[in-house]
């Protein structure tokens, strides 16, 4: 996974990646501090290395003076070569309670430079003489600067429109929401869309994706919100993409920590969510797109901390888009993690985890498996312990019992990974599985559940399974469909195997196959 330096304090924040001449450009940023939007490079898109920060915080004075936020980078419609990165800056005047977006500007996507902005700093009537002629002095060096020009032509920082959008201290929350902008440009017409809320409706469902039409290169108007559900307190980090006809609104939502999505055939035409628009399971926020040779691709972080996304946050690989023939949006494996796919265990080689109850069977013909247990539970798992692989096969399950996929199982205490399947109502459920210190009494038993999912089951008892466990990145597929995606590190090697609770199953074309674990250096080369 791709993080901050290990063992720091800091934790990488919200992502934006650009694929551009064989290329991805990787920009984050850096919390808690905020402070700066870090940049990396890879070939591969697993495999990152840091280059320059691309931005600071402006001097003192500044409108992006206190902390930057999400950024959005994109070809320049107006200029070809050049490139623009729009993003979200605070201000200490307002203690951080006011969110504008400014951009910046490169020709390689290595040097960056911020574009004037008309925005002057205000001194307070009561400051003491000393104190107004420092400010002035700092103005005078800061407008001389090419970093923090005051243009009174300029119409940056672009702030939230009072005629459409909560734009005041004393309105709503009492803190301006308009941040996380994405550029989208379409025919001569360009747009961007930020986080923003509405002027009315209760309080905590006012979150609404807001406008601004690019009329001019550098001159935006405000329109009307693109879409407000009434549901939620903020839609961030919004996406906008165009498929097949259909455009798609990607966007993160607070309240349950998902990645969600919505269509619609034509831009001003309501948005419509499909019975199930989650795209990442919970856990997953912060969802960006970008389109390589291949086609589109979801990036994200994921908090290792929780409910708390300030600190442990890594990026792991990415997703593919795809689209079902129904038009629904839906996420893949990264065709990427291939690479790192090595040597195949032989499945034959299977055996009982315990001592079972009642009559068990295992049936081995070829890469195909029958595997049954009439009562209690039974693990059949495959020998030697693994650090990293992927499993994949298809299952058939007869009878009404339980059944599910188990990893990285220490064979004495039975301690690991273990994946529930319902395959019947289309459900997933993970969990961490181990013993606490000798001595705790009923705390020895520590059961901690990670993350669920579901998926339509067009064949109940029936599903082609994949599960990757690829360093601390976990990820688990039902027919092609990413189900759940997550980091852990509770557990780091162990057997492999399947369960069985009063059930029987078929398992065909099974395949197991080691993976080279993910590495970090010093250097912030980071693998997987």
């Amino acid at each position: 996974m791709y993080t901050e330096t290990q063992g720091s304090r800091k934790a990488i924040g919200d992502v934006d990646i650009v694929y551009y001449d064989g290329l991805y450009h990787l920009f984050h940023l850096v919390l808690p501090n905020h402070d700066f939007i870090a940049h990396a490079v890879s070939t591969n898109g697993i495999d990152w290395r840091r280059v320059n920060n691309a931005l600071f915080i402006g001097d003192p004075g500044s409108w992006d003076d206190l902390m930057l936020w999400t950024m959005a980078v994109s070809p320049d419609p107006h200029q070809p070569g050049r490139w623009r990165m729009f993003y979200t800056g605070l201000s200490r005047r307002e203690q951080g309670n006011i969110q504008r977006i400014g951009m910046a500007v490169s020709d390689d996507l290595f040097h960056w430079h911020k574009r004037p902005v008309n925005w002057r700093d205000e001194r307070g009537p009561n400051d003491p003489p000393k104190v107004m002629q420092a400010r002035e002095i700092a103005r005078q060096q800061s407008t001389s600067c090419r970093h923090a020009m005051v243009d009174p032509e300029s119409h940056l920082p672009l702030e939230a429109s009072p005629e459409f959008y909560e734009s005041r201290l004393d309105e709503g929350r009492c803190w301006v929401s308009f941040r996380d902008p994405y550029y989208f440009h379409e025919g001569d017409r360009g747009w961007l869309i930020m986080a923003a809320r509405m002027k009315e409706g209760p309080i905590v469902r006012r979150g609404c994706v807001g406008v601004m039409e690019e009329i001019a290169p550098e001159k935006f108007e405000a329109r009307p919100s693109l879409h407000h559900p009434g549901l939620y307190d903020d839609i961030e980090v919004p996406n906008l993409l165009k498929l097949d006809d259909e455009y798609y609104l990607i966007g993160s939502i607070r309240e349950d920590a998902k990645i969600r999505y919505w269509h619609t055939d034509k831009i001003g035409n309501p948005w419509r969510s499909y019975y199930d628009n989650v795209l990442l399971a919970q856990g997953n926020y912060a969802g960006r797109i970008c389109r390589d040779d291949k086609g589109w691709l979801l990036w994200n972080f994921f908090s290792l901390g929780g409910a708390d996304r300030t600190a442990r946050n890594i990026m792991p690989p990415p997703k593919r888009l795809q689209l079902t023939e129904n038009g629904m949006l839906r996420t893949t494996t990264f065709e990427g993690l291939d690479k790192f796919i090595g040597e195949r265990v032989d499945t034959r080689c299977i055996h009982q985890l315990q001592q079972g109850i009642g009559r068990q069977f295992c049936s081995i013909d070829g890469n195909n498996l029958d595997l049954g247990c009439e009562a209690g539970f039974q693990a059949y798992v495959f020998d030697g312990s693994i650090e990293s692989a992927k499993f994949t096969a298809k299952i058939d399950l007869y009878g009404l019992g339980k059944c599910g996929v188990i990893f990285r199982v220490d064979p004495e205490t039975q301690d690991g990974y273990y994946l529930s399947l319902d395959l019947l109502k289309g459900m997933a459920q993970l969990r961490a599985w181990h013993t606490g210190a000798p001595g705790s009494g009923e705390h020895m038993m520590q059961f901690q559940a990670l993350q669920s999912g579901n998926w339509r089951s067009e064949t109940p008892g029936e599903a082609e399974i994949c599960l990757i466990a690829f360093g601390h990145y976990i990820e688990f597929s039902v027919n092609g469909r990413i189900i759940l995606t997550l980091a852990d590190s509770t557990f780091s090697a162990g057997l492999f195997g399947v369960y069985l609770e009063s059930a029987r199953m078929r398992l065909n074309d099974v395949d197991l196959r080691i993976m080279h674990s993910p590495e970090q250096t010093a250097n912030h080369l980071v693998t997987g």
